[in-house]
């Protein structure tokens, strides 16, 4: 549970000291729960600053650090037409990390060992419960 978008932040900036290249990162969670305030955390964990910002109208961001984080946003896509015209699938079996916002509209083209992450608003305004499966690090 974090408590602030800063929380947030911090906790997928320790996500990402664990992270070699190659990693799927599938978000979970409605409209302002905090995927990209967690995919900013993965950007300035893996040195690339703080440069995330939501790739909603441009579908994919990239941000470059000692790891490549490709950045997709996933919610105006609605058809495997859709999904091969975002070049989705040029990425995977690649060393880039690919972070995927609004995962569940592509749920069936996600690799098998996928992390999943699911944000959940909290009690607060800005508590977040944040779920996630498939990590084999740290994250405390």
């Amino acid at each position: 549970m974090t408590g602030s978008p800063e929380e947030t932040q911090d906790l997928a900036g320790r996500m990402a000291e664990g992270l070699r290249g190659g990693e799927v990162i599938a978000f979970t969670g409605g409209m302002g729960a905090g995927k990209t305030a967690f995919t900013r955390g993965l950007a300035i964990g893996i040195g690339a600053g703080d440069v995330a910002s939501s790739p909603t109208f441009a579908i994919v961001n990239e941000y470059r650090g000692r790891l490549t984080l490709e950045h997709f946003d996933m919610y105006r896509i609605e058809t495997w037409e859709d999904l091969y015209s975002t070049g989705f699938f040029d990425y995977l079996d690649t060393d880039r990390v690919l972070a995927i916002e609004w995962s569940e509209n592509v749920e069936g083209a996600l690799p098998e060992d996928a992390i999943f992450v699911d944000i959940r608003q909290g009690d607060g305004e800005t508590q977040r419960i944040i779920t996630v499966r498939g990590w084999k690090g740290e994250l405390l």
